[in-house]
């Protein structure tokens, strides 16, 4: 494909840093790198589907980057990138100049992806080669426009981040659509970046510090779910690292969401709550061999992505460690250079406070093989923004599970709390003693290398599996709604149904769903290390039993509000419980505890049975300042009884809650204990005791 320069523009050689476009007051400066492309041009559009009006060479290269300065160009340009270079699969290279790209730096997009007859695709769907053969129609009109954005025009009003202590942290994973989109919320623009400021007030009332919004980097959604009716709710399909999602723009200009998004961080702040991002560079929507040329697959494919073949073959195909097509190549600088830039602009730009790293597991491969001293872990300690802020990874992928095993400034999803958690609330033996290392801050994961109990995120419920309520009510999957004949998500949930399978009008059933809702919510607030409660658990929100609600933009997935007012009692408990943790700080712990810190106690003031594997109650003893706390966590069918140690000299135990009364919450007052040495726990209940 011969392009041929047409502008009246004037157009400089410009400068090869930084990357994207960057608008001046004279206009903007492109630059794109790519080690192996031959030519670059920018294309400029008005509208996201009309004819283009401008295309000019990116004629200067500098250290593999084309740059130009065009004159005029200023903020709400529409444009993409033409990128030329051999079409050699085989050998790793898919440059398609018919093929519109979106800049791998642009800041925000305008208009929506489609596939009209496959015309997003570098090869021929219909060639027997397959992704060997070329594609040369053009897909400008398929393909969102990158969009010049101008980051010094929002007004941060004096934003200061909260700088939460990380032992103090109270995590809520939220999806940011999904929190208003329901008529319930009656919010002035649901769905929205303004429509999530409008229930900030909830998660002050709540108590909770910090909210981990799932994916807001722009996405794609597949031709595989449109043409079921579906979308990828979710997020993780990533098409460009530096631009918010446009379809939660509440105003109608491009790029409007990018001063919106930075609204609400900023709202947060003033609140008190900082925010976290889960971010994914692992893996990008172009998918595998046979995926679209979108992005990056155009702009230097054996750059970004690890490739592979077979024995003594060139590199035709993608390594997938994200089980989703591909993977990011971070064993390269570029690649490097690419991810840290986009995480610094989160950052700075955007004022977050922390990233949660997807399938982090496959960043820290290093030729495949997951090492804690990989190069992309190096490169963030080092980093002086980055090696600031907080740090999450989901510690695992398709392949490896690593759970304990990141690097010191990281902290962890820890899926080990979650699977004891639930096994012991289900009424599995053999609990008692894990369960004991988990909520006493999982030292055996994380004591070795100089890290200290927050670095386990703990959690019983994430936006992948069970909401909290379902957990309780279904003993296996009903994902049928997701139209794979139910064999997606996984199978392994802990879970068990209390009696009945789904919904049910029988009292005794709903009633024990809300006591051992109230036991997990304890068990995850009570343990050392930062709790993550997942978004809607608070209200007891369901999924109706689907534990993989990715594809489900609508009310399966969106917070019903009339569930604050059904479920009142378990709000009230869970916002009773979070006041209470943050009042005690034995019950957010920076260190890991000691001998005099900890005790636990079998039912006679005597040790625990650590190795009965039939036993499934647990109780422990733990010394603030100033008061004691006694705990009493009894999974078994039976009532318990368990003797009481004598509280410190001119102290008295009372009862702060026991989930088995309805209607109990945690408190200061309490009711004082009468016979005052022992307390009878009900079957499948929790029990906190407070002497002050």
């Amino acid at each position: 494909m011969q392009l041929q320069h047409r502008t009246s523009r004037q157009v400089t050689g410009g400068h090869f840093h930084p990357l994207g476009a960057t608008p001046t007051a004279a206009g903007t400066n492109f630059a794109l790198y790519s080690r192996h492309a031959t030519e670059v041009y920018v294309e400029l559009y008005d509208t996201p589907t009309g004819a283009a009006t401008d295309l000019i060479p990116l004629a200067q290269r500098t250290r593999n980057v084309f740059h130009a300065f065009v004159a005029g160009v200023t903020p709400g340009q529409l444009y993409g990138f033409r990128v030329h270079g051999p079409y050699e699969p085989a050998h790793g290279h898919r440059f398609n100049p018919h093929k519109l790209l979106v800049d791998p730096y642009a800041k925000a997009l305008a208009g929506t992806l489609r596939d009209d007859a496959n015309r997003i695709l570098g090869y021929d769907a219909a060639s027997p080669f397959r992704d060997l053969s070329f594609d040369d129609r053009d897909d400008a009109d398929c393909v969102p426009k990158s969009v010049v954005v101008d980051d010094r025009a929002f007004d941060w009003q004096g934003d200061a981040p909260p700088n939460i202590p990380f032992e103090q942290m109270i995590i809520y994973e939220v999806h940011l659509k999904g929190f208003t989109a329901h008529a319930s919320s009656r919010s002035a623009s649901p769905g929205t970046y303004r429509g999530f400021i409008d229930k900030i007030p909830h998660l002050v009332d709540l108590g909770v510090n910090v909210v981990e919004f799932l994916p807001l980097h722009a996405r794609a959604v597949g031709d595989f779910l449109t043409a079921k009716g579906l979308t990828n709710y979710w997020g993780y399909d990533t098409l460009s690292y530096f631009a918010p999602e446009p379809s939660y723009r509440a105003g109608a200009a491009f790029g409007d969401e990018v001063a919106e998004l930075k609204t609400v961080v900023r709202e947060l702040h003033r609140h008190g709550i900082e925010v976290i991002l889960d971010v994914v560079y692992n893996h990008t929507v172009e998918g595998s061999e046979l995926g679209p040329t979108l992005s990056l697959r155009g702009v230097d494919n054996a750059t970004y992505y690890e490739l592979t073949g077979g024995p003594g073959e060139p590199a035709r195909y993608y390594m997938n460690w994200s089980g989703c097509g591909n993977s990011l190549e971070l064993d390269r600088a570029p690649v490097i250079r690419f991810v840290m830039d986009s995480l610094r602009y989160w950052a700075t730009e955007f004022h977050v406070d922390g990233f949660r790293f997807d399938l982090a597991s496959a960043l820290g491969r290093t030729r495949g093989v997951f090492q804690q001293a990989s190069e992309f872990f190096d490169v963030v300690s080092q980093d002086p923004i980055l090696s600031r802020v907080k740090l999450i990874a989901e510690p695992w992928d398709i392949a490896t599970y690593q759970v304990g095993n990141f690097p010191v400034d990281w902290s962890e999803w820890n899926g080990r709390f979650r699977d004891v958690v639930r096994k012991f609330e289900k009424g599995e033996p053999g609990q008692v003693p894990e369960l004991a290392s988990r909520l006493s801050g999982s030292s055996d994961l994380y004591g070795d290398d100089g890290r200290l109990p927050y670095n386990a995120v703990n959690f019983v419920t994430c936006h992948d599996g069970f909401t909290l309520r379902d957990l309780v009510s279904y003993n296996g999957k009903h994902n049928d709604a997701n139209l794979e004949g139910n064999h997606d998500g996984t199978d392994d949930n802990n879970a068990w149904n209390s009696g009945a399978e789904g919904d049910t009008g029988d009292a005794a059933i709903i009633g024990m769903r809300h006591q051992r809702a109230r036991n997990l919510m304890l068990q995850l607030l009570f343990a050392a290390g930062t709790p993550m409660l997942l978004g809607g658990d608070e209200m007891l929100r369901t999924q109706h039993g689907n534990n993989n609600a990715y594809c489900h933009d609508n009310e399966l997935s969106w917070f019903d509000w009339r569930l604050a007012d059904t479920n009142a009692d378990h709000l009230a408990f869970v916002r009773s419980a979070i006041a209470f943790v943050k009042k005690y700080p034995a019950l957010q712990r920076r260190t890991f505890f000691t001998g005099s810190d900890l005790k636990w106690y079998g039912f006679d003031l005597d040790d625990p049975r650590w190795g009965d594997p039939e036993l499934r109650t647990i109780a422990y003893l733990l010394a603030g300042d100033g008061y004691q706390l006694f705990v009493i966590f009894n999974a078994s069918w039976h009532h318990v009884t368990v003797r009481i140690p004598e509280p410190a000299t001119g102290r008295t135990w009372r009862r702060v809650v026991d989930t088995s009364v309805a209607g109990d919450r945690l408190g200061d007052d309490g009711v004082a204990l009468a016979p005052a040495d022992h307390y009878l726990a009900s079957p499948r209940s929790s029990v906190v005791l407070l002497a002050r």
